[in-house]
């Protein structure tokens, strides 16, 4: 069996391609003007991820779960189609279902080495030291930075990659964004790597709706905590109690919508600014977009970004893809 050195685990950090717009850019551009919105990645401040941690566990949020079975189910065989010398994960945040695959590669004898690449260099080593538990062999070397910013700086260690983008997150894109991104990964790719991207399939409204709205109010009180996030960090005072949570499902669109509806007019001040927002009671605030996909486009997306499906991974119900693609 390989055995990794063992070395303290570092974070490399990686330069940025383009810039990224700041909070208080997006918060101008995105509340300012209508419709208003906000980028979902201010979510996850310490208390929004593990809020987020709670609505993987609530009964009507079936995503982790359907993708976490099916990646255990499909490992194998993504293994040893691939045989990688390096697992990429993209926004690996806690690493969680990462595990499947590095199971596989024990299994086949193909100790590939991990690359994680998130933007909480907590998490990173927090991440990797429990994998390097579990595997003793594992080489993690982590990378620090935002995938939003580019990869044209990503370093390639090896010749043959896996690259993992899981999580239905490419639902939280729109068209024009998700191709981009699907067109940058691409662009790193050599000939014998892969991607293998997880995204979430069209279902009944009535379980989607479910999935985003449970019973217990914890997507509620996710959605609120934007605002908590910016109150800390522009100096702004939003009152969360006075927007209520909702989330509806676009059947044109083919996408979950997360908004936030004030019930009553308000006037919020950003002391970071002294800028003032104004709002009526009905407004809204969209958080987040989670497109749904059929089979059909989803390999139509993937493949007008510039590869070619290897294999399709579905679920059985509740519906969930893996798709895994070579570049052409």
């Amino acid at each position: 069996m390989n055995t990794a050195i063992r070395l303290p685990i570092v974070c490399e950090a990686v330069a940025a391609t383009r810039a990224i717009p700041s909070l208080w850019d997006d918060v101008a551009r995105g509340l300012f003007s209508a419709p208003r919105r906000l980028p979902a990645k201010y979510f996850y401040d310490e208390r929004g991820s593990q809020l987020f941690d709670q609505i993987c566990n609530v009964p009507e949020y079936y995503p982790t779960r359907t993708e976490n079975a099916l990646l255990a189910e499909v490992s194998s065989d993504i293994i040893a189609r691939v045989r990688p010398a390096s697992i990429i994960e993209l926004g690996s945040g806690m690493s969680r279902k990462t595990h499947h695959l590095l199971e596989a590669c024990a299994n086949s004898d193909c100790y590939a080495s991990y690359v994680p690449f998130d933007v909480c260099d907590d998490v990173l080593l927090v991440s990797g030291a429990r994998l390097k538990q579990q595997f003793p062999w594992l080489a993690v070397q982590p990378l620090l930075g935002d995938y939003g910013a580019g990869l044209a700086n990503l370093p390639r260690r090896t010749d043959r990659n896996l690259i993992a983008f899981l999580g239905g997150t490419i639902g939280n894109f729109t068209p024009s964004e998700s191709h981009d991104f699907l067109a940058e990964i691409r662009a790193f790719m050599g000939p014998a790597d892969r991607l293998l991207l997880g995204a979430d399939r069209v279902k009944r409204p009535e379980v989607l709706h479910a999935a985003y709205n449970d019973f217990a109010g914890v997507t509620a009180e996710f959605n609120r905590n934007v605002l908590r996030v910016i109150n800390r960090e522009l100096g702004a005072d939003f009152d969360p109690d006075a927007y209520a949570h909702y989330a509806l499902f676009n059947p044109v669109e083919s996408q979950i919508e997360m908004h936030l509806l004030a019930l009553s007019s308000q006037r919020v001040r950003f002391a970071a600014t002294d800028a003032v927002l104004e709002l009526e009671e009905g407004d809204t605030i969209q958080t987040e977009i989670s497109r749904k996909f059929t089979r059909a486009s989803l390999e139509a997306m993937v493949c007008g970004a510039g590869f070619e499906i290897e294999r399709h991974y579905e679920s059985r119900a509740p519906a969930f893809s893996l798709v895994l693609a070579r570049p052409v």
